[in-house]
């Protein structure tokens, strides 16, 4: 199938205020989930729908995008476009309106989308993905009918639907005059503005995901990993559940591994450890001797130190959780379920590095 789109810009400058602290070390589109930035899956996915060109909207932390994707990317152009202040998704498109040409998708940089789902939405030359949650209050949320959207509100108290936006969109090249749209009462220009304009003069197809995640928070770093973690081949035929362990890892023959689980390069799981998914295990991080871990994050150079017990817990580059110390968060459904830890006064450096 010949499809409409020919750009894709990924929207990817905001700094991340519900992930912090974990977003004062890199922006939060490109925090790690499985083994690349979050930013990469959803720019995989723009590529493999037949995108033929890849826009960054970059602010927050700009040089991290910008030094993992370069120039090119998936085989495809990438261009970059600055918003100077955080004024909303609107506002932030309008920051690239002179390097769009053409139909153009637009995609949240922090979402985790699959890839079908995204295939399907670049069939169209108008299109918005939606996904069905059980408390849709807190997104925008679309009425439809016979496929098509007849409305969309904003963080309704009483939603009409549960149909949730899921961030992606496809446009034709018309609206990018029409991204000046007034203020919110949040204050800031949303792209749900110039979406509801577009549906008062044309139809605006509905595509439903199959699967969707809003990266907001930490628990939700924790739970886009346990969805990303199973999509690569299974490397232990020895460990339990989907687990892949990367060259020049360690794994200890008495260790135990329950997947979905990541291990990454030069990382190590030392004797009677015990490792139980969702876990990934960024390069160069160590889970200590007789240590228990489960439901985690630890990026580069992260440590587990012998005898620890934790659960629900991100570790931030080059973090340490003591010897024989308990870390145990709360119910990982609730928004404060995730622990994050990162190393005081961590600056936003040059950028993590990947399995």
């Amino acid at each position: 199938m010949e499809y409409v789109v020919m750009q894709a810009v990924i929207l990817a400058a905001g700094s991340g205020r519900r992930m912090r602290p974990l977003s004062t070390v890199t922006p939060k589109p490109m925090l790690p989930v499985a083994d690349r930035p979050l930013a990469a899956h959803v720019a995989d996915a723009a590529v493999a729908a037949g995108a033929d060109e890849l826009v960054f909207v970059v602010g927050y932390g700009a040089e991290h995008v910008q030094s993992y994707f370069g120039d090119e990317y998936g085989g495809v152009p990438v261009s970059y476009a600055t918003q100077s202040s955080p004024s909303g998704t609107a506002d932030a498109v309008h920051t690239a309106s002179e390097l769009i040409d053409g139909p153009f998708a637009v995609l949240n940089g922090d979402n985790l989308y699959d890839e079908e789902s995204i295939v399907a939405l670049f069939e169209h030359d108008a299109a918005v993905a939606a996904h069905r949650v059980e408390d849709p209050s807190e997104y925008g949320v679309l009425t439809t009918e016979d496929g098509v959207v007849t409305g969309i509100v904003e963080k309704p108290a009483d939603p009409p639907s549960t149909l949730a936006n899921a961030g992606a969109y496809v446009f034709p090249e018309s609206v990018v005059d029409e991204l000046d749209v007034e203020a919110s009462e949040r204050g800031e220009h949303e792209l749900t503005d110039v979406l509801a304009g577009l549906v008062e003069r044309r139809e605006v197809a509905v595509v439903e995901t199959d699967r969707w995640l809003d990266v907001a928070r930490p628990p939700d770093l924790v739970a886009a990993n346990e969805l990303a973690v199973p999509d690569f081949e299974e490397s232990d035929a020895a460990a339990e559940g989907p687990v892949h362990v990367a060259s020049g890892a360690t794994v200890a023959p008495d260790a135990t591994i329950e997947g979905p689980v990541l291990v990454g390069r030069g990382a190590t799981v030392e004797a009677d450890a015990v490792v139980r998914g969702p876990v990934v295990l960024g390069p160069d991080s160590t889970v200590g001797e007789g240590a228990l871990l489960s439901e985690a994050v630890l990026l580069e150079g992260a440590t587990v130190e012998d005898g620890v017990q934790s659960s629900g817990v991100v570790l931030g580059p080059a973090c340490s959780l003591g010897e024989d110390a308990t870390l145990v968060a709360s119910d990982r459904d609730d928004a404060t379920g995730t622990a994050s830890v990162v190393g005081a006064d961590t600056p936003l450096g040059a950028g993590l590095q990947y399995y």
